[in-house]
């Protein structure tokens, strides 16, 4: 080959290295850009406009990690983004319309779950990045696997536990899923031993819904009304989360219909301005609460005796 033909071929060659690299720049750029804008989501006061809005966003950060596929803030973003649609547009519809629509609701079940399991990938992909062979030590030793996450790694602990929880909480028939119940456990008492205080008590949270799982899945109503005070001390009672969660949980479990009553009207008494990042959340969970109140009647096996009671 002649020396300048050689030059050129380097030269070339050269172009192309940097062009990849050029965007690669740029995707990571665009992506961690997207990464970090979730407060115009949660912060939106409109359900539905979102409703339509995040499949785009969720489609679009897939779309990134083809061309980035270790980018730790897209991945967390990515696991974020479908842990929260999962929730709350897919299995808030299927709680709200299984009595009335059982085959409806249980394809909306199926689907939270694959979303649910989607997110539990791209949080676990993340973790991968920098502890190699974690997933497989979460599964086989989870406290010492768990044991290496730091501080910095709280958001992505976090939202790893909710996706593969809400996942074994759909799929409770499934024991490939039910095997993991230690797992999560251990990721969520890691991220309370870092940071018990993230997001106003979110891990203490996450923990109402796993003692909220039958005792032979490890559950206990009262480690459940335990994390449940603590998560309405960390979010000064703020936050509708612990309060719906304990009484579609424990109080329908316990059949408790007057704190069921009352924990659901203390959760829509909460002012969703008070932490306006999570006003999206509130206003969902206020509407689920008032679901769960129409519902009363299908939920209790026993007689109101409230009217009875107020007539004496």
């Amino acid at each position: 080959m002649r020396p300048s033909l050689v030059r050129l071929t380097a030269l070339a060659l050269t172009l192309l290295v940097c062009g990849c690299s050029l965007k690669r720049m740029a995707v990571n750029s665009v992506a961690n850009s997207i990464a970090a804008g979730g407060d115009v989501y949660s912060r939106d006061d409109d359900p539905d406009l979102i409703r339509d809005a995040v499949p785009f966003g969720l489609k679009t950060m897939e779309s990134l990690l083809e061309v980035v596929p270790d980018n730790r803030n897209l991945l967390l973003a990515a696991c974020q983004g479908y842990t929260q649609y999962a929730y709350a547009f897919v299995q808030l519809d299927a709680d709200t319309i299984e009595s009335k629509n059982y085959d409806e609701a249980t394809r909306l079940h199926d689907r939270a779950l694959r979303l649910f399991l989607r997110g539990r990938n791209y949080g676990l992909r993340a973790l991968e990045l920098k502890h190699k062979g974690i997933t497989h030590g979460l599964q086989a030793r989870p406290d010492s696997a768990a044991r290496v996450l730091t501080a910095k790694e709280v958001p992505l602990v976090y939202w790893t536990a909710a996706a593969w929880g809400s996942a074994i909480n759909l799929g409770k028939d499934r024991p490939d899923l039910a095997a993991d119940i230690d797992a999560v456990r251990a990721l969520i008492h890691r991220g309370l031993a870092l940071d018990e205080g993230y997001e106003h008590g979110a891990f203490h949270e996450a923990m109402i819904v796993m003692e909220a799982l039958p005792p032979a899945m490890g559950g206990s109503p009262a480690r459940a009304r335990e994390h449940f005070e603590k998560a309405v001390a960390l979010s000064q009672g703020a936050r509708p989360g612990p309060y719906v969660t304990l009484a579609q949980s424990v109080s329908v479990a316990s059949q408790d219909r007057r704190e069921f009553r009352e924990l659901l009207g203390k959760a829509l008494a909460v002012d969703p301005e008070k932490y306006p990042s999570d006003r999206l959340q509130t206003i969902l969970l206020q509407s689920k609460a008032r679901a769960l109140l129409a519902r009363e009647e299908e939920l209790f096996l026993d007689a109101d005796t409230t009217s009875v009671e107020k007539s004496k």
